[in-house]
């Protein structure tokens, strides 16, 4: 298996470049040459496995024996969910009509842990392998930052730089980032947008000079292992629900603002997996939305919401989807991208919209994510953080729909509170997260200061 670039300017390449390279170096998006085809034989025979085991089959899938030997990539995989606090990683639970994937039993409680916990692992294993070393940079809009941290804290050979935007994530979330005091954890809260630090993170890879000099790895989704190990739990959903029954189709509700949870369903569903509609949900930042709906990718204003994980006008995953949309023309992604970057957006014929089949995009609103938090908790006593409910009220008029639930309530405090009139029970792992010291760097959404703050720690 080997990796190239929506953009057409890299050559292929194999599993363990593409996870150290992160960003390609022509700006694009590193994908596989090829999606695998899984087999009804396979498909009935992974219904039954354990999440580690499906874990080990289905990202194998994507790399190539010669790059990582079978017996290392299984016990990276195995290592990277011994943490873990359910005994399935990621349960299935029914609530009402509709079922809940539970993504937030990892060390930070998000569905990111899912992700980077594999990927702190091959970053240290191939390391060790091959020597040198990485300085992780990467945006988060709340739970990736957090995620990457503890996946990588305290590992040799790696400095981690994560830009938040100031203010603009929830207490928790900050706190989970900014009380990591490890000597290779560097904290930077951006006065700006998600976005803004993003461009920021973008930017600095395509100074191909300072990425090759300060040896830049990424951590955000564009890490084409971010979106390998998130494919896991889709296949995971299905074999729970159809008893490995292959005539079973399983709808799935996701909210996202980056693309890469939504993205992972869509190259499951090429990959075979009986699956009908992938239902993407997002909040008042609805470029998405608006895109599947009339073809055009316009940038508009990042609104503050109660769920800032999705507080997003650019999603940086998109492009790979847009790369499949225009039937794998690296020369129609560059034209797009162009127009992307050189003004506020593009706009796809109705030829290609016809295409777009495999989705259907909602938006919801603050009022009806509070409601949908309430009536799930008074109905079902279960409860929702605000992502979760996103996609939740997506999914109400559909019933039997799997709901991707991204992160533990207790992240969100403040809007469970408003929607139940408490707070939820926090777990251990959140308790006297106030107390603990900090250490952060505020600085401005500009490129050359952020360039100037990870150069001084680093020398």
């Amino acid at each position: 298996m080997k990796y190239i670039s929506t953009r057409g300017g890299v050559a292929p390449i194999p599993f363990s470049q593409a996870v150290t390279m992160g960003l390609a170096t022509d700006g694009g998006l590193l994908l596989p040459e090829t999606i695998p085809l899984i087999s009804r034989a396979t498909l009935e025979h992974w219904s039954g496995l354990s999440f580690v085991a499906l874990a080990q089959a289905v990202i194998g899938q994507f790399v190539a024996g010669d790059d990582i030997p079978r017996e290392d990539l299984n016990l990276l995989i195995s290592n990277a969910f011994s943490r873990f606090s359910h005994p399935e990683v990621t349960p299935v639970v029914p609530v009402g009509d509709h079922y809940v994937l539970e993504l937030f039993h990892g060390p930070t409680l998000a569905f990111k842990d899912v992700a980077l916990q594999l990927l702190g692992n091959l970053f240290e294993y191939l390391l060790k392998r091959d020597g040198g070393r990485l300085n992780i940079l990467g945006a988060t809009s709340g739970d990736t930052g957090s995620a990457a941290i503890h996946g990588v804290r305290g590992k040799k050979g790696m400095e981690i730089f994560i830009l938040h935007p100031h203010e603009r994530v929830s207490p928790i979330q900050e706190r989970q980032m900014t009380t990591v005091l490890d000597a290779n954890v560097h904290n930077i809260a951006i006065q700006g947008t998600f976005d803004d630090g993003q461009s920021i993170v973008k930017k600095l890879f395509n100074d191909l000079d300072f990425k090759k000099n300060y040896h830049l790895g990424a951590v955000n989704s564009i890490n084409w292992a971010r979106i390998v190990a998130q494919i896991v739990y889709y296949f995971y959903a299905w074999g729970r629900l159809s008893g490995g029954n292959c005539e079973r189709k399983v709808d799935f509700s996701v909210p996202t603002g980056n693309f890469g949870d939504v993205f992972a369903g869509y190259v499951a569903k090429r990959m075979g997996l009986p699956m009908g509609r992938l239902l993407l949900a997002t909040n008042r930042n609805d470029i998405l939305t608006r895109f599947f709906s009339t073809g055009g990718y316009y940038l508009g204003r990042v609104h503050p919401t109660m769920s800032p994980s999705m507080d997003i006008q650019v999603s940086s995953n998109f492009e790979r989807y847009l790369f499949y949309l225009l039937h794998e023309d690296p020369r129609a992604v560059r034209e797009k991208m162009a127009e992307l970057e050189s003004g506020n957006g593009f706009a796809v014929s109705e030829e290609v919209m016809r295409r777009t089949g495999d989705f259907r995009a909602v938006a919801v609103g603050e009022v009806e994510t509070l409601e949908t938090i309430r009536k799930v908790y008074q109905a079902h006593g279960y409860l929702l953080d605000p992502h979760t409910a996103v996609g939740f009220a997506a999914a109400l008029e559909t019933p039997g729909v799997v709901c991707l639930a991204t992160a533990h309530p207790a992240k969100f405090g403040d809007a469970v509170k408003q929607a139940i009139g408490r707070e939820p029970d926090r777990p251990k792992s959140l308790a006297g997260l106030e107390q603990l010291p900090r250490r952060v760097e505020v600085l401005p959404a500009d490129v050359n200061v952020v360039r100037n703050f990870i150069m001084s720690r680093l020398g």
